[in-house]
């Protein structure tokens, strides 16, 4: 008989994949939406890539709200919690990106070890293992965890911080049978299966779009999806993965380097990619002056912080692919789905 995984937050991008990988391998998948009009839309959004044969099955569940998790994981072996409440853009309130995600984390794994779910693999973010406000350059690994602490993190990395360790804390105290892995990922790129521009594939699509009128001299270690499912799955399935953090980042890359990418290997749709670079003054000025939202880019301009994906490499055995090849397969799929139009 099939194992039976859930998946959290069936609407999201990593989500979408993880759902399409799993079916391809012959696992039963459950997955949440938060109410029944999102259904439809995952169903399509997965049946481009994989044919569910029945396969599929959902639930009602909302990160911030108890209701409806004791169901999600009733008769569940594994869980991929990918879905996380964080939205693009930190409000006014911290705790209001902070308390959800944290929040989010817990419920999950409380009716996981409650249902007696086998291993619970949750998705958390390189930034939640990084020099605190890109102080230092260099190559980090698992060991080190973000300060958050440091009163100039911005919400995003502090509320991935904070749920991670909620998550670890919260299975110190655990006895039962369930066992927690995180993974870690970089700056996620790679195809789409929906319209959607949501996350680091909007860098791309307002790259080959025209919107971006200027780069910024930010890098991002870029990790393609399908890798990324590809490391949660092992992560769901390796007896040496129990009580690990996995990072997943892949190369990395200038946000130059993208735009040349796309460029020379977009033909004709590739003419809108900005090609001046904006100096590092001019985005603080902006930053301080035009647009508050750009304050949160500014401690990273010109750092090249990285971390070391040996341990994923040496236990689980991942591999990631070249980041040129994440960068273009996103282009032309944001093309595909018409999120960016075809130059004329």
């Amino acid at each position: 008989m099939a194992e039976v995984v859930l998946v959290t937050g069936g609407s999201g991008y990593i989500a979408g994949w993880c759902i399409a990988e799993l079916l391809r391998g012959g696992y039963e998948v459950r997955t949440t939406v938060r109410d029944e009009a999102k259904k439809r839309a995952v169903l399509d959004a997965v049946s481009s890539v994989v044919d569910p044969a029945g396969r599929l099955r959902f639930a009602t569940a909302d990160l911030t709200a108890d209701e409806g998790w004791d169901a999600a994981v009733k008769g569940v072996d594994r869980v991929l919690h990918v879905a996380s409440p964080l939205g693009a853009a930190a409000p006014g309130d911290p705790d209001a990106v902070i308390a959800p995600a944290r929040d989010g984390a817990l419920r999950v794994l409380r009716a996981a070890t409650g249902a007696g779910v086998r291993r619970v693999v949750m998705t958390s973010a390189a930034n939640a293992a990084s020099p605190s406000s890109y102080a230092t350059e260099g190559v980090t690994d698992e060991t080190l965890w973000t300060d958050p602490d440091d009163p100039t993190l911005i919400p995003y990395r502090r509320a991935k911080t904070l749920a991670e360790r909620a998550a670890w804390d919260f299975m110190a105290g655990h006895t039962g049978p369930t066992e927690l892995t995180t993974v870690l990922p970089g700056a996620v790129f790679g195809p789409v299966l929906t319209a959607a521009t949501t996350g680091s594939v909007g860098i791309v699509a307002r790259m080959v779009s025209g919107a971006m009128a200027g780069i910024p001299r930010i890098g991002l270690e870029i990790v393609d999806v399908r890798d990324l499912v590809d490391v949660h799955v092992r992560a769901m399935t390796s007896p040496d993965a129990a009580g690990q953090r996995f990072l997943a980042t892949g190369e990395f890359t200038w946000m130059s380097e993208m735009a040349r990418v796309l460029r020379d290997g977009l033909g004709a749709d590739g003419r809108r990619v900005p090609t001046r670079q904006i100096p590092d003054f001019a985005v603080r000025l902006a930053a301080r002056f035009r647009d508050p939202s750009l304050r949160e880019i500014t401690p990273a301009l010109g750092r090249r912080n990285r971390h070391s994906t040996e341990k994923a490499r040496r236990v689980l055995g991942w591999q990631a692919r070249p980041a040129r090849e994440t960068v273009l397969d996103c282009a032309r799929s944001l093309i595909e789905h018409g999120a960016v139009r075809r130059s004329a």
